[in-house]
Order: structure tokens, then C-alpha cells, then sequence
């Protein structure tokens, strides 16, 4: 053979081994695209090429890049990576990989943008926790932990290597699976630690948005991709199905009416208001200090002619508490101490309420957006009263005249947490005794739903009690 020949031959092959090379290559990775697409029910959350449905928030000069089919964190990142769109429940798959050292967070129902997602959403930690630098760190910041709440187990990633995360969110439920191992498992409704429930209002959030939290580390991820758990409408029985944790079987989709389900009490929770009449509930006497001083058959006395004043001018219709606008304040017959209370209310133009807390006011209820109504505009929610603590919303969240609005409200010790239509307005802040100016809140008290003289209406009135730990 010439040699002319000889190498004609060689470059063939040469050319023939490359193209067969990157034929298997790219028949890999078509496989494993393959493979993440046909997951049932998922979506992904990155295409791939770039940051189409996502946003950064940060230092400028630490943005988030995609590169080669990756989400990078650079070095030079303090930010955040949000994705645009919010989720409710969710299993959310993710792949990272972390060098030596390294440090992120998967941000879970975050509000967008804003400082110290950690603590007003979820963090699930992402960790180099056997690193030196990191020997001292506590049991709910090792890798995999509901950051400062849950601690993990045994979640110690692989470092240089990718790691397969999956984190699944129903209502209050989290679990998180590592590598295939089921690192954490709980139902963030068991934690009573009053310390705990008021650094991390966060939690409490039912939706929010989904991200990473850089920590001036370089880490990588890819094959992002989530399945909605709540939204799935049967057009043929006008159903939705929902999700829901059950314990042994883990998610479960149910079955629930598409319209309508008010007064149904969320897992955890009791209703106080039946949505047929308003059994539980009673009329206001006097206030804590005048009614400790009555005698028992004085109190006994004065609730009975309370209660017929209350039944003139509140009543259960259509699933709602309405009030006329004539009377005095509606209570609920039992007293509560820490608790997480859960309202949906509506008002007209101009129109004044609030909730009491242990029989003291008061979580604000007013109409922020008539013409002349405030200026500058000020929001429900605030602790109206206060005179030494914040007593203004953090921001206006209040829907317009007409609307429902749904509060959040969480009570432990004399500290409040207020949310309204899903925005955090009042955080970790004292409510003051208005009755006693001297002395703390009462330990223990009435729910109030209360009145400045104008129509009202309430429903999904809804209670969890906390424990004291």
C-alpha cells in the first residue's frame, strides 16, 4: 500500500472514531434529556441556554450565569436567583455539584426580591459540612437542613461530584431526599420553639418563589425541574385536585369542589366559624380588666345580655359571619394563648375593623385606597394601638373595596406576626396591653372580631393552637 493511501486510511478512521465519539456523546446526553423530559408531570425550570424565567437579586458583578447547560453561582456572588413564577405545593428536582468549602441554599416560597430570604421564606442548605471551616456549625446547618429548623440527617453531599436533590413540599410537610437517601422528614406544624417561630416567619408562607441563595461560592446546577402539586381542574366533575400528606403513604392527590370549599379547616387547624350559624361564638362584655372583677354570676349575668345584643346584629349567611353595622364586638367562646390564626375578611369604602388578640386590640382592618382615606396610604394589618413598638403595616397589601382579604396571623408570647393576602406586614413584633399600659399582653384571651360602626363580613375563620414548648 502507498503511503499516499496509509494515511488516507488513517484520517478516514481518525474521522470515523471522532464522529462516532461524538455521535455516542450526543446520544447521551440526548438520553438524559430524555430521560428528565419524560418525567411525568414535570416541567423545567431552565432551559438550558439562559436565565428566561428567573431574576436576580444582588451584588452587582455576582449575577448568576448559564454556561454549557448550567446554573453557575460565581465566587463573586452574595445574590439571590429567583425564578419568576410562584408555587404552592411542589416536588422539585435539582441536581449540584459543590467544590471544597461550598456554600448555597435552595430558596423555598420566598417573597421576590428583598433581604433575609432565609428567615421571611425557607432555606433547604446546600453545604460542604465536613469542610474545616465549617466544624462548628449546628445540627440545622448541615447540608439538606430546613435551614434553623430541621436538622438533617446524614445529608453530607458528595463534593466535586453531582448530587441528586428532591424536595417536596405539601402545605407544611417537607421532605428532602439526597443521593436517594431521605434525609429530612417533617411537618413543620410540630415546631412549638417560641424562639424559632419568630425568627422564621418564613415557614409559614403557603407559595412563594423558588431560587438559590449565594454565598460567595462557586456551584453549579442543572436538570431543574418541578411538579405542581395543587391547580389540576376535572372539567367533567368540576373537581380540583389538591395534595395532601398522609403519614406511611407520603403525597396523596385529592379530590376537592373547584368552586366553593369555604370553611373547610386546612390540616392542623379547627374552624371557628361552621359557615351555618355561629355556634362557638358569643357577645362582648366589658373588657379584661372589668370583666375579672365581676363575681361569676355578675359575668353570668351580663354575657346573656350580651349575647341577645350579639344575635341582633351579627348572623351566619351564605357561609359568611356579616354584621349590620349596629352592635358591639363578636368573641369566640374560648380563650387561646399562642396560636396561628387564619381569617378572610371584607369591608366597604372607608370602612374600619380590626382583630383582637387575647381580648386586646388590635391586628388593623381599614380601607386604604378611597380618595382622602390616608395620606400617605397605610395598610391593614399593623398593630394599631402600640404606642412604644411599630404600630404601621411594612407595606400596603389590601385588595380593593369588594375583595376578600386573607390574613395570616401568628401570636407566641407577646410577639405577633401578621400576614396579609400572602405579604408579610408585621414581623416579630410586641402587641401592648391597651387595657393595662403597665403590664405585658394577657397570657391568655378571647378572639375579637371587631367593629367601628359601618357593615363587615368574615369567613374561613380558622385556629391552630401552639404549644408552649
Amino acid at each position: 500500500m502507498s503511503m499516499n493511501n496509509c494515511l488516507t486510511k488513517c484520517v478516514s478512521f481518525v474521522r470515523t472514531r471522532k464522529f462516532i465519539s461524538t455521535a455516542v456523546v450526543a446520544l447521551a446526553l440526548s438520553a438524559g434529556s430524555l430521560a428528565v423530559q419524560a418525567e411525568e408531570g414535570f416541567t423545567s425550570l431552565f432551559n438550558g441556554k439562559d436565565l428566561t424565567g428567573w431574576k436576580y437579586f444582588g451584588n452587582k458583578g455576582g449575577e448568576y450565569l448559564a454556561k454549557d447547560g448550567l446554573i453557575v453561582c460565581t465566587k463573586n456572588s452574595h445574590g439571590n436567583l429567583l425564578t419568576e413564577a410562584e408555587y404552592s405545593d411542589f416536588v422539585l428536582r435539582l441536581e449540584f455539584k459543590l467544590e471544597p468549602d461550598g456554600n448555597n441554599g435552595v430558596a423555598i416560597r420566598v417573597p421576590f426580591g428583598g433581604a433575609e430570604l432565609t428567615y421571611t421564606g425557607v432555606e433547604i442548605q446546600i453545604l460542604d459540612d465536613k469542610a474545616p471551616m465549617h466544624a462548628n456549625i449546628k445540627p440545622w446547618q448541615f447540608n439538606g437542613s430546613v435551614y434553623g429548623i430541621v436538622p438533617a440527617q446524614n445529608g453530607t453531599p458528595m463534593i466535586g461530584k453531582w448530587n441528586k436533590e428532591e424536595i417536596t413540599c405539601v402545605g407544611r410537610h417537607y421532605k428532602v431526599v439526597l443521593n436517594g437517601k431521605v434525609i429530612v422528614d417533617a411537618d413543620l406544624n410540630d415546631v412549638h420553639d417560641a424562639a424559632v417561630i419568630r425568627q422564621h416567619p418564613g415557614f409559614l408562607r403557603d407559595r412563594g418563589h423558588i431560587g438559590f441563595l449565594g454565598h460567595a461560592n462557586h456551584v453549579e446546577f442543572r436538570n431543574i425541574r418541578i411538579k405542581e402539586l395543587t391547580g389540576k381542574t376535572v372539567a367533567s366533575n368540576n373537581t380540583v385536585f389538591k395534595a395532601k400528606w398522609e403519614e406511611g403513604a407520603g403525597v396523596q392527590m385529592q379530590e376537592v369542589p373547584a368552586a366553593g370549599g369555604d370553611n373547610v379547616a386546612p390540616k392542623g387547624f379547627v374552624r371557628l366559624f361552621n359557615g351555618k350559624d355561629l355556634t362557638g361564638w358569643k357577645g362582648l362584655v366589658a373588657n379584661p380588666p372589668k370583666r375579672a372583677k365581676m363575681s361569676p354570676e355578675e359575668l353570668s349575668k351580663e354575657q346573656v345580655k350580651a349575647d341577645k345584643h350579639m344575635q341582633e346584629h351579627w348572623k351566619a349567611m351564605n357561609g359568611e359571619i356579616v354584621f349590620d353595622g349596629k352592635g358591639d364586638s363578636l368573641c369566640t367562646l374560648k380563650d387561646y394563648g399562642d396560636f396561628e390564626l387564619l381569617v378572610d375578611w371584607k369591608i366597604p369604602a372607608k370602612g374600619d375593623s380590626g382583630i383582637y388578640l387575647r381580648g386586646s386590640p388590635q391586628v388593623q382592618i381599614w380601607e386604604a385606597h378611597s380618595p382622602g382615606q390616608f395620606n400617605p396610604v397605610d395598610g391593614s394589618g399593623g398593630l394599631y394601638n402600640n404606642e412604644k413598638n411599630p404600630r404601621h403595616a411594612l407595606k400596603v397589601a389590601d385588595k380593593p373595596v369588594g375583595e376578600w382579604n386573607h390574613f395570616r396571623i401568628v401570636m407566641v408570647g407577646e410577639k405577633v406576626h401578621v400576614f396579609l393576602n400572602g405579604e408579610l406586614v408585621v414581623r416579630d413584633t410586641t402587641l401592648e396591653n391597651y387595657w393595662e399600659r403597665d403590664k405585658p399582653i394577657y397570657p391568655m384571651g378571647q378572639i375579637e372580631l371587631q367593629n367601628h360602626g359601618g357593615p363587615l363580613w368574615f369567613k374561613n375563620v380558622y385556629i391552630r393552637e401552639i404549644p408552649s414548648k
